[in-house]
């Protein structure tokens, strides 16, 4: 099995970090998506050209959260619970939003104007944000190592964009001190 992707995706990174700590072997492959060669990689086998996806013999696996219940499923792991699952869907929206906003700024357009695209993109991290800083200490939420990871590769993320400042966020700063140096953390850091 082969996984291509960014070395600085979150999306990649926690299916990374997932598959080593369940010893699953996947092959890396990091493409730079805005070189000529990353990108016809990426248009070859994934019409909605995002990363990262999967290769698993003839079968292409096209989005981060199907990779996962694709690799579930063909390792016969368990499922998280519809609470878990909620919670990953808070934690891809607010990516999601910030991928936004950083592909905004980097095409020159003014992030901070009160436009309401720009708006809904910080109310949707902002309120995310305060719902996982709440829930990231429950015992539902800590008993899925999936979701764990996901929630630690995004705030990891934010501090390595310097996007926004977690210090408002006690439960959050916490949560991503705990992790980061953790070895698998520090394997897959977008820093190196």
């Amino acid at each position: 099995m082969k996984l291509i992707g960014s070395n600085t995706s979150p999306y990649a990174r926690r299916i990374r970090m997932w598959a080593a700590t369940k010893q699953i072997e996947l092959s890396y492959h990091h493409i730079d998506i805005f070189s000529p060669e990353g990108h016809n990689e990426l248009v070859q086998y994934n019409p909605a050209r995002k990363i990262p996806f999967l290769l698993d013999d003839t079968q292409l696996v096209c989005d981060s959260n199907l990779i996962i219940r694709y690799l579930r499923e063909k390792y016969q792991l368990p499922v998280p619970s519809w609470d878990q699952e909620n919670w990953l869907i808070l934690i891809n929206a607010c990516s999601d939003s910030l991928i936004e906003l950083l592909l905004s700024k980097r095409s020159g357009f003014d992030i901070e104007q009160d436009k309401l695209f720009f708006n809904l993109q910080r109310e949707r991290i902002g309120h995310t944000l305060h719902t996982l800083n709440e829930a990231c200490t429950s015992d539902t939420f800590l008993h899925c190592d999936y979701l764990q990871i996901s929630l630690y590769c995004l705030l990891d993320w934010v501090l390595f964009r310097e996007l926004i400042d977690l210090s408002d966020y006690d439960n959050l700063v916490a949560f991503h001190d705990r992790l980061q140096h953790q070895p698998i953390a520090q394997k897959t850091d977008p820093r190196n």
